[in-house]
């Protein structure tokens, strides 16, 4: 075995993954909560450059927490964001993780309205108790909800996770979530998608299951 190669238990390696990229980053200028959104899109992407690139809303983590700890459901864009979030840790407080994408009534009803199954299921998608919206690979759903925010609707506003990836309208997108008002998280530039919606979502869930540990009021 080559002398670089680490011997390390299963369990060990996320928290020596952790530390490493700690050291590896060094200073920065993150909180302690919105650090451990960075630390786990850095494990998850192998990715330095999202240290630079992400931004959150003033409320963004409070706003996530208070909504996970009251049970409120997760919307995601595409199957692969929806998979991608771990499950165990969302029993305590019963909270769904929902997605449309391939609802064939979904898709009825974009064919009719003339427009994409990502728009159409955000939308109908907004109706299920939705405390969060994570969004990994559609831009026309991250517009979609900025443009119902637009209109005022609906009125109460989940934390808006807008990470999609790519080249048409990705960057655009994510340039107008940050300038929405809206509580947010996201990833300016090109970079992003469903790897990093869901670990940005699995960074919340823990950070929520922290203070309930804890005891602490969102």
């Amino acid at each position: 075995m080559p002398a670089s190669i680490k011997k390390i238990g299963p369990q060990e390696i996320e928290a020596e993954s952790f530390r490493m990229i700690e050291a590896e980053l060094g200073p920065h200028e993150f909180d302690q909560p919105s650090f451990k959104v960075v630390q786990r899109v850095i494990h998850a992407t192998g990715d330095f450059s999202f240290a630079d690139n992400m931004r959150f809303s003033a409320d963004a983590i409070t706003l996530a927490i208070k909504a996970l700890r009251e049970g409120k459901n997760i919307l995601t864009d595409v199957n692969m964001v929806a998979t991608g979030i771990s499950k165990p840790l969302l029993q305590q407080w019963d909270n769904q993780v929902i997605c449309y994408i391939g609802d064939s009534e979904v898709a009825n009803k974009a064919k009719v309205a003339k427009t994409t199954r990502a728009e159409m299921a955000i939308e109908i998608g907004m109706q299920e108790n939705t405390g969060i919206v994570a969004i990994g690979n559609a831009p026309t759903a991250l517009l979609k909800i900025l443009a119902m925010f637009a209109d005022g609707r609906p009125a109460a506003c989940p934390l808006i996770i807008g990470v999609p990836v790519g080249f048409v309208n990705a960057a655009e997108s994510k340039e107008l979530l940050s300038e929405s008002g809206l509580p947010h998280i996201t990833s300016l530039g090109r970079k992003g998608g469903s790897p990093v919606a869901a670990a940005i979502v699995n960074a919340l869930i823990r950070l929520a299951a922290e203070q309930e540990g804890n005891g602490k009021e969102a």
